[in-house]
């Protein structure tokens, strides 16, 4: 039920944004609105207010804004309410403002969310230098070695380890050519990130130079019986470089009943201990918390704004590389998602609370204006791209020529919707089970 009722929010305020910016401004050209509607088929609710008819429909993967004379092939008085009786510059504006409103949403609820400030990971925000390279990781069979600073990534520079994850992440499954500085050196290389997670995001095997440490020892547990101490940072376990706290626990865990040397520095030293963790449950502990190095990010309203246009100019770049990865046959089509897909990621969002669920609306509300800018037929970037092609012609089109746009852009938009919603559908473990092809 929550991912039905988040799902259900998230599509609705975006859908209601989007056609809000159309009905605004085809209201301030004088344009007669004639339905305003949430969803398509079958009205549910419906209330008429002067000559626009507002309604709820029982399809919610969308909705429109129905103008007076919008079509050549509708009835037309010639009058000057009607949409194709105003300029072309005037449709423009009625045409682009609804990915404009989508946008604009994208950065306002961004802004919502960077204005509640969080403890982040204090390496986010570092220069990549690479601290651990997994074991078989596409990483370690492109040559990376630990301390290796990476550059840039396909030939954008990753200032931080967050515009590495992001340039990484949206390449699965594709070489990708990385420099590398190492011993004062740039080192050219190509690595092909595997694809991880139901999301196939892209990922090579390495993980930043950082420590977790020790927040708190109990009293007469083994830790503190081996002389461990609040502070300390811990550098490996069982030989094993750590590097986040969930690899410190994960090591403990399986090593209950059995001496293990952990290295910790202390005041600048490196010293180690041997522990022996207790079994408890189905668990080996020493009886400490652990912490990952993190920063109170706490930015004020105009550091926020500013933040949240600079993240949404830099998520939009990504959003229409992966577009031309997908035209150009980079990109695999398995990363697009459908409206299965939102609606499970709406669900897991919503159980975080507001705050995580207000982040994947400004992302989605970012995707779905600039994807309504496309220039494809149907599409509201697709009407801009006639008008403007007619104005260059100093000629409408004909109707003829119209249709067989509009019906290739149709096939396309149902090829990209059979595509999303297959690609949502392998992502439910009992349903692909009828797959057997990707068994």
């Amino acid at each position: 039920m929550t991912t039905l009722l988040a799902f259900a929010f998230v599509l609705g305020v975006l859908v209601f944004v989007h056609e809000l910016g159309h009905f605004m401004m085809a209201r301030w050209h004088g344009v007669r609105v004639l339905t305003f509607s949430l969803g398509f088929g079958p009205k549910l609710l419906s209330m008429r207010r002067g000559d626009t008819e507002y309604c709820v429909a029982a399809i919610p993967l969308g909705g429109y804004v129905k103008m007076a004379g919008e079509n050549p092939e509708d009835p037309r008085s010639g009058s000057d309410d009607e949409f194709l009786s105003k300029s072309k510059w005037q449709r423009f504006q009625i045409l682009i403002m609804g990915p404009v409103m989508n946008l604009l949403l994208a950065v306002v609820l961004l802004w919502v969310v960077l204005l509640q400030g969080a403890q982040v990971a204090a390496f986010q925000d570092e220069p990549v230098v690479i601290g651990v390279v997994q074991p078989g990781s596409p990483a370690e069979q492109a040559g990376l070695r630990p301390g290796d600073r990476v550059m840039s990534v396909a030939g954008s520079e990753t200032a931080t380890w967050d515009q590495f994850s992001l340039a990484i992440g949206t390449r699965p499954d594709r070489d990708t050519e990385l420099v590398v500085m190492r011993e004062g050196l740039d080192v050219r290389m190509t690595v092909r990130p595997n694809a991880t997670t139901r999301y196939e995001v892209g990922d090579i095997g390495v993980l930043p130079d950082v420590y977790p440490s020790i927040g708190t020892v109990n009293p007469g547990d083994p830790a503190d019986r081996a002389g461990l101490k609040a502070g300390d940072v811990l550098v490996s376990v069982a030989g094993e470089r750590m590097v986040f706290a969930q690899h410190v626990s994960a090591a403990i865990s399986k090593s209950a009943g059995q001496p293990i040397e952990i290295r910790v520095r202390r005041d600048g030293e490196e010293q180690a201990f041997t522990v022996t963790p207790e079994l408890r449950g189905e668990s080996g502990i020493i009886g400490v918390s652990l912490a990952n190095a993190t920063r109170t990010f706490q930015p004020g309203p105009v550091e926020a704004l500013g933040l949240s246009v600079e993240r949404n100019i830099e998520f939009a770049g990504l959003i229409l590389q992966t577009v031309w990865g997908l035209v150009v046959g980079e990109t695999s089509p398995r990363q697009l998602m459908g409206p299965v897909g939102i609606a499970q990621i709406s669900g897991e969002s919503a159980q975080l609370g507001w705050v995580a669920l207000f982040a994947l609306m400004a992302t989605i509300s970012l995707n779905l204006g600039l994807l309504n800018l496309l220039p494809i037929p149907v599409l509201d970037g697709g009407h801009i791209l006639i008008i403007g092609l007619e104005a260059v012609a100093r000629r409408d089109f004909s109707m003829q020529v119209k249709e067989k746009l509009f019906l290739g852009g149709f096939a396309l938009l149902m090829v990209l919707m059979v595509t999303v919603i297959y690609n949502d559908l392998t992502r439910i473990a009992w349903i692909e089970q009828f797959m057997p092809w990707r068994n």
